[in-house]
């Protein structure tokens, strides 16, 4: 019974429930950061689900926490608020990088409007400084000229309030981590944990202020403010380091290890990884055998790009060329080169980009998912002057977010159709149209 309580409080081992490869990079790497959100997670909507519902009840705590802090004056309470504040309103631009990457692509942002979550992390990183900033002056201003504070009671109550709303989201955290198998939601949870005691600083000082030392206040106030300033910096260098295209160490390592899954892979030339929002693009170099066929080479590059999407949540593209001992010899990308531009689907049961895509097997209609019902199912229907072309799409290398034909479609690429979603007996038509770049009509 006390294991099983343990258990749905999330006091187990951090691993328990991360299936998968049988294998866990970076786990616990990912740092305790605001204004950004962790591919892992805003790749899945369950994860966007505990994102959400977490942001809820921080803001329903700093909002308690505040009240409590305009009545009694102390600023180990503010300073414990401006805390909770931030970690909810981390929330915040992955609200508005979903919104704005429906948007389709144009000829100004080809890559759509992902960047804007760095853009929003940055405002974020900016307030919780200025936050800090102030808490900070507080405290040494009560350091240097006291003032006594009421309604401890309270204070004390508020700073229980934090701790309970913090592991609140704590087991939420832990608990739908393991659920989707997110080693960062995971550990996020457990930061959230962590946090909780922070809070319980805010009980210490009142008891403190009550049993005679008014400078208790302040003083807790102070400490607090410097855990907020490590936080900003720790925030500021992840933001900064996603807005140069940089990523953790671990996604390289990450890439290069689903390479060792393909058999004819001779050796990985080379890895390059950027994120563009909460979603990941990467290029990579392969030595193959001089051997092999034209054959050898289709199968390869596909099933090296499966294992890419396998092991990458949130990777959005692979592009894989293969080099000779002379440098590059072909080139192997996701888009084709005179594709029409995709279509952006947003309804409720998915959301992603439907295009026409160039891959080693020749053109196929591919949707790529941002997030989705579940059993969700895809067909495009292309109207065309003989009749109807069917085109089913289905998971590639089991994975549910991007869904492929298994044949390309029918040239010319410039025409009406309707993508048809079906999901638990649901069923939404989206049509749409496709036209080729100027320069390429049939």
């Amino acid at each position: 019974m006390m294991d099983k309580i343990r258990d749905w409080f999330g006091f187990g081992p951090m691993t328990q429930g991360m299936g998968g490869h049988g294998h866990d990079h970076g786990e616990g790497g990912h740092g305790h950061t605001h204004g950004v959100i962790d591919p892992t997670i805003a790749t899945t909507t369950r994860g966007i689900w505990a994102i959400k519902w977490s942001f809820v009840v921080l803001a329903i705590t700093s909002a308690l926490q505040l009240v409590v802090v305009l009545l009694s004056g102390s600023v180990a309470l503010l300073a414990d608020t401006i805390h909770n504040v931030g970690d909810a309103v981390t929330a915040i631009p992955l609200w508005v990088a979903f919104m704005l990457a429906r948007r389709k692509p144009s000829k100004t942002f080809t890559y759509g409007l992902g960047r804007v979550e760095d853009l929003a992390g940055i405002l974020i990183v900016l307030i919780i400084l200025f936050s800090a900033i102030v808490a900070g002056y507080e405290a040494i201003d009560r350091l240097i000229h006291p003032q006594p504070i009421t309604f401890l009671g309270w204070v004390a109550v508020a700073g229980l309030v934090g701790f309970l709303g913090n592991e609140a989201v704590a087991v939420f955290r832990i608990r739908v981590g393991r659920e989707i198998n997110s080693a960062a939601l995971i550990a996020d949870g457990y930061h959230a944990r962590t946090d909780g005691f922070t809070s319980l600083a805010v009980v210490l000082g009142a008891i403190g202020v009550w049993l005679g030392f008014p400078l208790a206040d302040p003083i807790i106030g102070l400490l607090i403010t410097i855990a907020i300033f490590a936080i900003v910096w720790q925030s500021s260098k992840a933001v900064l380091t996603r807005m140069l295209d940089g990523v953790e160490p671990g996604i390289v390592e990450e890439i290069s290890h689903a390479a060792e899954h393909v058999r004819g892979i001779e050796r990985v030339a080379q890895v390059q990884a950027r994120g563009i929002g909460h979603r990941l693009h990467a290029d990579v170099a392969i030595k193959v055998a001089d051997t092999a066929t034209a054959k050898d080479l289709v199968g390869i590059t596909e099933a090296l790009r499966g294992e890419l999407f396998n092991h990458l949540p949130a990777l959005s593209e692979a592009n894989i060329r293969l080099e000779g001992e002379g440098g590059p010899v072909v080139a192997s990308s996701g888009h084709a080169h005179h594709a029409p531009d995709p279509f952006k689907v947003a309804c409720d049961l998915a959301t992603g980009t439907l295009e026409i895509v160039d891959t080693p097997a020749g053109e196929r209609m591919r949707l790529t998912i941002d997030s989705h019902a579940d059993d969700l199912g895809a067909t495009v229907i292309i109207d065309r002057p003989q009749g109807p072309e069917t085109l089913p799409l289905g998971p590639v290398a089991g994975d549910h977010h991007r869904l492929e034909s298994i044949v390309a479609p029918a040239e010319p690429h410039e025409f009406e159709a309707k993508l048809i979603l079906t999901a638990k007996g649901k069923e939404q038509v989206l049509p749409f149209k496709m036209v080729e770049p100027e320069g390429h009509h049939h």
